[in-house]
């Protein structure tokens, strides 16, 4: 489900680019000077951070394990029903459509889920999507440290009528660009399209 905190954020990335278009437009359609250059993208240091989890395989990463390449990252869990059966599809076709360039591509999908997302049980789940796909998980103050960095809206619900304990959980479902230095690029919303997201990754990777 994409929580209310990333339309805003997807909304308000959408206004920041027409304002620095805007501007363009009032130096002439050219670049103003380098001293006066506006950033590329307001966002840009809005999203991402230094991360500490554990891969599907077992392994401690960093994001530092992913420099050199573009990380095209995703949050959700083993469990849903819902925005994670269509965006991870996407992502995987995606990657097949780059060919040759997926290769500097890093997908990873970081769990909202301590209690069930071991890594045992992302490796079964990010098998099912595509052999790239790096499932990623932690404790509950690892996993919220992350999603506080890229500004990631999740919340528990219980399922009081499945059962004692029984919950879901309602989580940001955009797809988040960053760059090989890991500084972000850009914003992609739920079910964008694998054409459309080929697309852009192709235009940042080449």
């Amino acid at each position: 489900m994409t929580g209310r905190i990333s339309r805003r954020l997807l909304l308000a990335g959408l206004a920041a680019s027409s304002v620095v278009a805007a501007r363009a437009q009032d130096h002439g359609g050219h670049s103003p000077s380098p001293a006066a250059r506006p950033p590329q993208d307001p966002l840009a240091t809005q999203f991402g951070g230094p991360f500490s989890l554990t891969d599907h395989s077992g392994k401690r990463v960093t994001e530092a394990d992913f420099r050199g390449r573009f990380m095209l990252v995703y949050f959700g869990f083993t469990r849903c029903t819902d925005t994670c059966p269509v965006d991870l599809p996407i992502i995987a076709h995606a990657l097949d459509a780059l060919g040759p360039l997926a290769a500097k591509v890093a997908p990873l999908f970081i769990s909202v889920d301590p209690v069930n997302d071991s890594p045992a049980a992302m490796a079964v789940y990010v098998a099912n999507f595509h052999p790239r796909l790096v499932g990623l998980s932690g404790n509950e103050a690892e996993l919220a440290a992350v999603a506080r960095a890229y500004k990631v809206h999740r919340r528990k619900l219980t399922q009081a009528h499945h059962g004692h304990g029984e919950y879901t959980i309602d989580h940001g479902s955009l797809t988040y660009l960053m760059g090989p230095d890991g500084r972000f690029l850009t914003l992609l919303p739920h079910n964008s399209g694998a054409e459309r997201m080929a697309g852009v990754l192709r235009k940042y990777i080449s």
